[in-house]
């Protein structure tokens, strides 16, 4: 695999950054990021989808866990 190009870069981070956005705004029905999911895993190397996965669910928890509402881990989607 050759490594991204930066437009490639630019196009994958944007793509999860607006993926992440929707998944922040809709944290009841995560159902409505499908279709931003979709362009998110289309911009990025398979590789790069599964870090960000991971990472978040990361950030997310230790957001939690420093307000002192520590929660058991949660999945964002095929992650």
């Amino acid at each position: 695999m050759a490594a991204p190009t930066m437009k490639e870069r630019q196009a994958c981070w944007g793509a999860r950054d607006e993926y992440w956005k929707c998944l922040d705004e809709n944290t009841e029905d995560a159902s409505q990021c499908k279709k931003l999911r979709s362009s998110f895993e289309s911009s990025c190397p398979q590789q790069w989808v599964k870090y960000f996965d991971k990472r978040r669910d990361f950030l997310k928890f230790k957001e939690e866990f420093e307000a002192g509402k520590p929660q058991p881990l949660k999945r964002t989607a095929k992650s």
